[in-house]
């Protein structure tokens, strides 16, 4: 029942469906880069420059983007975004071959990416009550689920029929369409941060020793993400005559998972702070891939594939909470952007580490994949303390004028 009443409530199914649509181009271009850079007849190596200038520009962007929403409102912002990002696509799109269009076209696409993620979560406090906000922060995380499953089974129907280079133009068409969809709500366009706190600088949010030590630990979290990736895709090469679907098959029940823990999460009415549970849910995640280091017969795997999923949605959405509480006043969105580049970023490294790995031993990648969720859950039980939100400052009199 939690999650009709938040679908009821008004303006979050527009919210919820224009992110969703302008957000799955993130889950199309690592995989849409490739394939039309392939077609192009471009080298691997030039692959790998473009997909990773396309994810150096995201991270870089996220968070200038999220400091100038917090400073100017949202619809302007995403919606100038999407435009720009779209050029990137188009360039992308018209010149695959060209070894300096395709660099600069993923560059672009990636530093304009339509910072729709932070400005949904920013956008939560004002749409819906206090007591439907896990709920709603359960539901954003459960939905970035389906944004990984769905981005690359869309690129692969555009791809069988049109081809690679229609589905960078179709990218470029769902974010301004999702960008659009978004900034014209009112609470996008009534949103305004508060005024940030003097003493800000540069630093901006991660002035907040509790949300640089929570970011740290979700970038963890990231690895160990990225470490699983390699982990299944090795796995099912291991395993190619045993597995039916492959990778995909595991990577899709990992999915799954995190679609059911984020649901499950967002049904409970949690009593505990939300500090305590980030780092609870932290190590329930790492518990979770533990058995991964069995490396069991295909159907067993595909069963712990399943329980890896569990932890990370729900320990998304309590972390969205968190960030939320611990950002300075005027800070939130670029909070939630730094969010997703430091998560992006661990993930990167699980990535390029765990590749690293794979040649010596598959079980190397395995605790490579457990060991990022089980230090950042540490780091953030031994760090609880400073997790915890600042007490509000107690409110001062107005002098009182005495008449004698």
């Amino acid at each position: 029942m939690g999650y009709l009443a938040l679908l009821r409530a008004p303006h979050v199914t527009r919210l919820l469906a224009g992110t969703l649509l302008g957000r799955l181009p993130a889950g199309m271009t690592a995989l849409v880069i490739a394939l039309a850079l392939r077609q192009a007849g471009a080298p691997y190596s030039r692959i790998g420059l473009a997909t990773a200038a396309y994810a150096i520009a995201a991270a870089i962007g996220g968070p200038v983007l999220g400091r100038i929403v917090d400073r100017t409102g949202q619809p302007r912002v995403l919606l100038c975004s999407a435009v720009v990002a779209g050029l990137g696509y188009a360039l992308l799109a018209l010149a695959p071959g060209s070894p300096t269009g395709a660099l600069v076209g993923a560059a672009i696409a990636g530093l304009a990416m339509p910072p729709l993620e932070p400005c949904l979560r920013s956008l939560w406090p004002a749409v819906v009550s206090e007591e439907q906000l896990d709920t709603a922060y359960a539901f954003d995380s459960a939905s970035q689920q389906i944004l990984y499953v769905a981005g690359p089974l869309a690129v692969a129907a555009i791809a069988a029929g049109p081809g690679p280079v229609a589905a960078l133009w179709t990218a470029a068409g769902l974010g301004l369409a999702g960008a659009l969809v978004v900034a014209t709500t009112a609470p996008a366009r009534a949103w305004q941060a508060p005024p940030r706190g003097h003493g800000s600088g540069l630093l901006g949010p991660l002035r907040s020793p509790g949300l640089v030590l929570l970011l740290v630990g979700l970038a963890g979290a990231g690895w160990t993400v990225g470490s699983q990736n390699v982990l299944f895709i090795a796995y099912a090469e291991h395993h190619s005559h045993r597995l039916p679907g492959g990778a995909g098959t595991l990577l899709a029940l990992a999915a799954l998972g995190g679609l059911l823990g984020a649901l499950g999460y967002g049904a409970v009415d949690w009593r505990s702070s939300t500090a305590t549970r980030t780092w609870l849910l932290a190590l329930g995640m790492a518990v979770s891939y533990l058995p991964l280091l069995l490396l069991p017969g295909p159907w067993p795997m595909a069963a712990l594939a399943l329980l890896s999923g569990l932890g990370l949605a729900p320990l998304l959405a309590a972390a969205f909470v968190l960030v939320a509480e611990l950002a300075p006043v005027g800070t939130v969105t670029e909070a939630f952007a730094w969010l997703v580049t430091l998560f992006a970023t661990g993930n990167a490294l699980g990535y390029a580490v765990s590749g690293s790995l794979v040649a010596t031993s598959l079980r190397a990648v395995a605790w490579c994949a457990v060991g990022g969720i089980t230090l950042g859950g540490l780091l953030l039980l031994a760090t609880r303390d400073q997790l915890r939100p600042p007490a509000p400052a107690p409110a001062v009199a107005e002098p009182v004028e005495l008449l004698v």
